[in-house]
């Protein structure tokens, strides 16, 4: 579905059905790079149990037009913008990475649209080394290789998904392609100078899940201390034989637990 938000195009994934403003609704937040594919399971799951789904293309991602915002709070604000074009009130985030930060910013400065969020692969401060902003900013593929290798565990780069049909390794390489040149880099730049995240975490007033890899090197589940303590009595569930790629690496086990809080 294609709809009009702040005057240009966004696709939004809702499993080939019409938005009720009247029912429970989720939306749910790609991260840098990436588009509305990564959460397509999970947009069905909560589809077919009554929800309004709606799993979206940032601007300039997917097959949303636009530019690209720069920073995590325009991306936020444009979430809010998002809900005002289908009428919905109040909905439930789930964002994984770069998504998880915006997820944490709109919950915490527009506390009256949000009525629970799920942080997945998440941390704050969420700092990006040197090597891949300036890899990404040179649209140097090398970015795409260092993201991919280290967004997956050791283990499932060698593939060996339970779910069949699920491409882990190359399929997240293939959305790094097909991104539009700029656009990883400008995610990735977002993430790196957005340093409001602990103070908006104490302002959060919803529901929060918190889901982490066990063996995530792109946010380890060691450097997550600091924003476990500033949210408000967060539910942290940690998955074991997972990197930082949760919706492909544990699938199941992640829709396990957004199903506690959804």
């Amino acid at each position: 579905m294609k709809i009009d938000v702040l005057g240009d195009s966004a696709y939004c994934y809702t499993n080939n059905r019409d938005i009720d403003p009247g029912r429970e609704s989720i939306v749910f937040l790609h991260g840098a790079g990436m588009d509305h594919t990564v959460w397509t399971m999970f947009a069905r799951h909560f589809a077919r149990h009554g929800r309004n789904v709606i799993a979206v293309d940032m601007p300039a991602h997917g097959r949303s037009g636009g530019e690209p915002k720069t920073t995590i709070e325009d991306m936020a604000d444009w979430i809010v913008a998002l809900l005002d074009a289908f009428g919905i009130e109040k909905a439930a985030l789930a964002g994984h990475s770069l998504g998880s930060l915006v997820t944490l910013d709109c919950a915490a400065r527009h506390p009256q649209r949000v009525r629970a969020i799920a942080l997945v692969g998440s941390i704050a401060p969420m700092p990006v080394s040197d090597a891949i902003l300036d890899a990404s900013a040179a649209n140097d593929h090398a970015a795409f290789d260092m993201l991919t290798e280290y967004g997956y565990s050791k283990r499932h780069l060698y593939g060996g998904n339970s779910n069949p049909g699920m491409w882990m390794v190359g399929s997240t390489l293939r959305l790094f392609e097909r991104s539009r040149p700029g656009v990883l880099h400008n995610d990735m730049n977002a993430c790196n100078i957005y340093t409001a995240g602990l103070e908006r975490s104490a302002q959060i007033q919803c529901p929060v899940l918190m889901v982490l890899g066990k063996q995530d090197r792109l946010t380890p589940v060691r450097g997550t201390a600091a924003l476990q303590e500033a949210l408000p009595n967060p539910q942290v569930v940690v998955l074991d034989g997972s990197g930082h790629t949760l919706m492909s690496e544990a699938p199941n086990a992640l829709l396990d637990a957004l199903r506690q809080v959804f």
